[in-house]
C-alpha cells in the first residue's frame, strides 16, 4: 500500500504521553505539514502557536478542563500543544484551519509521534485568561482558538481502529 494512505489509515488519536519533549527537528516537520495545510483562495488564514512551556501547558489545561466542567488533565501531559487559531473575518476560516490541524495530525503520526485534537479552544480563549494568554502572546485580535494539537511520544500503543460504519459513504 502506498505509504501516505497507509499513515492515513492507521492514525489514532493517542491520549497518553511520555514525559519527554519532541525533538525540534520533527517540531519542525510537523508545522511545516500545518503550513502547507490547503486554505481557500490560497489565503494562508490560519494561526499556528507552539506551546511547550509546562506552566502554561498547564494554565491551558486548567482552562480547557474548566469549560468543560471537569478537573481533569485534558492534554494527557502531552508536552507540545500546537494551538490552532482560525481567523475570524475570513468566511472560510474555519474550514482552512480544520485543515492545518489534519495536517498536523498526519504529519505527527508519519513521523512517529502520537497527536490528538483537543476541542474547546474557541471557549478556552474566550475566558479572561485565555485572552490574556493570546495578548501575551502577540496574536491579532481577529484570530479565535479553532482546536489544539497535542503532541508527543505515545505512553502506550495506539488503540485499534473501531469498525467503520456501514452507510458512511452513499454512491450516488
Amino acid at each position: 500500500m502506498n505509504q501516505a494512505l497507509e499513515n492515513l489509515l492507521t492514525r489514532r488519536s493517542i491520549r497518553a504521553y511520555q514525559d519527554r519533549q519532541v525533538e525540534e527537528a520533527l517540531l519542525d516537520q510537523v508545522l511545516e505539514a500545518g503550513m502547507y495545510a490547503p486554505t481557500a483562495r490560497g489565503m494562508q488564514s490560519p494561526m499556528i502557536v507552539v506551546v511547550r512551556d509546562k506552566p502554561t501547558i498547564a494554565l491551558m489545561s486548567r482552562l480547557n478542563a474548566q469549560v468543560m466542567g471537569s478537573t481533569s488533565d485534558p492534554f494527557f501531559g502531552a508536552p507540545t500543544v500546537l494551538v490552532v487559531l482560525d481567523d475570524k473575518t475570513n468566511p472560510n476560516g474555519v474550514q482552512d484551519a480544520s485543515l492545518v490541524m489534519g495536517n498536523l495530525m498526519n504529519a505527527a503520526h508519519a513521523l512517529g509521534l502520537g497527536s490528538c485534537w483537543i476541542n474547546r479552544a474557541r471557549e478556552t480563549f474566550q475566558l479572561p485568561e485565555g485572552k490574556a494568554l493570546l495578548e501575551k502572546w502577540g496574536v491579532p485580535q481577529r484570530y479565535e482558538g479553532l482546536g489544539n494539537c497535542i503532541l508527543g511520544y505515545a505512553a502506550q500503543e495506539a488503540p485499534a481502529p473501531k469498525p467503520r460504519k456501514a452507510d458512511y459513504v452513499l454512491r450516488v
